[in-house]
């Protein structure tokens, strides 16, 4: 809520100062309200032992008792409000969230929101305070304002014009919110552009928020302490959040692997969001990504179509401690993409998980990695390679893949032939050569392909992407792009997934080593 309101809530329903309620709380005993229990779906995001996971203004927040606590002081005052960020959910879309809370002062939860600068935010707000005007409200923080007053549902055309139905009486609402010290239940469900809050079991506010300008699909996930208010304390706990289904949009959860290698290869989160920031110009399609190795979040997966895998792999591979929360997504017909070095994973039991999600693998002794120039031969039959043109281009191409003995499901979507160089194994690591590899010589290999698998999912495996500069190449950009998009289940338009092309500032920008100077 904006300070320019505060004043209106400086006398509690009571009649009591700040600082008798104050007193008040700190005498009485800790309310005995009923805990917001996981049910399915829903997972903890908040450990009851410190603040893991989330980052907030050093003084203001800290975990007292196993509450989670945001509390200001006239000796140690906010200049504006400052948030509690959940940095291990990265960008929140669709979702229920849960938790109890109390309040002196004001506070919120906000959700879908951006961060201007560190710890302050901007964006959808459920407001909550220790007075009886705001608790249950839609607000945006800096932003259009008071979207939803209590009791209200309010539906926001494209143009920002506003309809207000008055569902119910805001004083009767009031009366279900128990007074400091007692817990509430807070309840936020965010599904498309449809918000629903609810305190104690009670529909508050609903919003229909279809603003071509200010509606946002996704963002991060806060909570708030109020600057101008003392005392200013909110307190939370049972926090917990359920990841929704996208509706009538496919979901592509891109992970992008730890720096490895110097400037120019592997910049695995560069590629991620050169590729991403154009994933999410394409209609019904809705890309998020987290870097620099898997994600915390235990819930990152959980209503992703599909998951891109671009990082580090071999016995190292990040996978090999997360093939449940893989499993899962794959048994639920989620799809799968791996590529380059993610490809490559230890032969045994994960490279059976990879034959059974993307039907093959890089296993290190019988496949092979050399730098060579691949001369694209395209599958015409296959949706992935629409609008590609052939296309010639230098990589570190992987060939000569483990693929699983029933292999008559695979398109191979991309195929060139290597060079007796290539095959020698002069470039590669390690070293050639390899009997197995120069004694076929002539064969055409496989470096992209992709499965329908009987679970009703998809999987793709592309062995190129070594090179960052190489997603400058329209057709072969457009082939990856086709791919992550048809493996999330979503149609390939007839031309292939637009994209626009990469200038050499966005090519450079986000590298993980600075660029050597000439």
């Amino acid at each position: 809520m904006s300070f320019s309101r505060t004043i209106l809530i400086l006398v509690l329903a009571a009649g009591l100062s700040y600082a008798a309620v104050a007193r008040a709380a700190d005498a009485a005993p800790a309310a005995a309200a009923p805990a917001a229990k996981p049910d399915d779906g829903f997972r903890s995001i908040f450990n009851g032992k410190d603040l893991t996971g989330w980052d907030g203004e050093p003084g203001v927040w800290s975990v007292v008792d196993g509450v989670l606590t945001g509390e200001v002081t006239k000796a140690k005052p906010l200049k504006m409000n400052s948030f509690l960020v959940w940095r291990d959910g990265g960008d929140v879309d669709d979702f229920e969230f849960r938790c109890q809370y109390r309040v002196l002062g004001n506070s919120g939860i906000q959700f879908r929101s951006e961060e201007i600068s560190k710890y302050h935010i901007k964006g959808y707000q459920a407001d909550m305070e220790s007075g009886d005007t705001y608790s249950g409200i839609q607000y945006e923080e800096r932003g259009r304002g008071i979207l939803v007053p209590r009791g209200d549902k309010v539906e926001i055309a494209a143009d920002g014009k506003r309809t207000v139905k008055h569902v119910d009486d805001s004083k009767k609402l009031q009366g279900f919110i128990h007074k400091h010290p007692e817990w509430n239940q807070y309840e936020v469900i965010v599904q498309g552009n449809h918000i629903i809050q609810k305190i104690n079991g009670h529909v508050t506010a609903e919003l229909i928020d279809n603003d071509a300008k200010h509606a946002r699909r996704s963002g991060l996930l806060a909570l708030q302490c109020h600057a101008g208010l003392y005392p200013m304390k909110a307190e939370f706990k049972d926090i917990v959040i359920k990841r929704l289904k996208l509706a009538q949009t496919k979901k592509i959860v891109m992970i992008a692997g730890k720096p490895s290698h110097g400037w120019g290869a592997h910049d695995f989160y560069a590629g991620t969001i050169l590729l991403m920031n154009r994933l999410n110009k394409t209609t019904g399609v809705l890309a998020v990504s987290y870097y620099n190795g898997w994600p915390r979040d235990k819930t990152a997966l959980d209503n992703a179509d599909a998951l891109v895998l671009y990082m580090d792999g071999g016995p190292g591979h990040p996978v090999i401690k997360h093939l449940d929360q893989v499993q899962q997504l794959a048994r639920r017909g989620g799809g799968i993409v791996c590529m380059h070095y993610a490809v490559e994973v230890p032969a045994g039991v994960v490279g059976e998980h990879f034959k059974d999600w993307i039907v093959g693998y890089y296993e290190s002794g019988y496949s092979i990695n050399p730098h060579w120039n691949a001369e694209a031969v395209l599958d015409a039959k296959s949706p992935i390679t629409r609008g590609v043109k052939p296309f010639m281009v230098k990589d570190e191409w992987y060939y000569n893949m483990r693929f699983r003995d029933d292999a008559s499901g695979i398109q191979r979507v991309l195929q060139a032939k290597p060079d007796d160089e290539a095959r020698s194994g002069s470039t590669a690591s390690p070293r050639g050569p390899k009997k197995h590899i120069v004694d076929a010589k002539g064969r055409i290999e496989t470096l992209m392909w992709a499965v329908e698998r009987t679970d009703g999912g998809r999987g793709v495996g592309f062995t190129g992407g070594h090179f960052h500069a190489n997603w400058a190449n329209d057709d072969y950009r457009k082939l990856v792009l086709n791919a992550i998009v048809w493996t999330a289940g979503a149609e390939v338009p007839s031309d292939g997934v637009s994209s626009e092309p990469v200038s050499s500032a966005e090519l450079d920008a986000n590298a993980d080593e600075p660029k050597p100077k000439k």
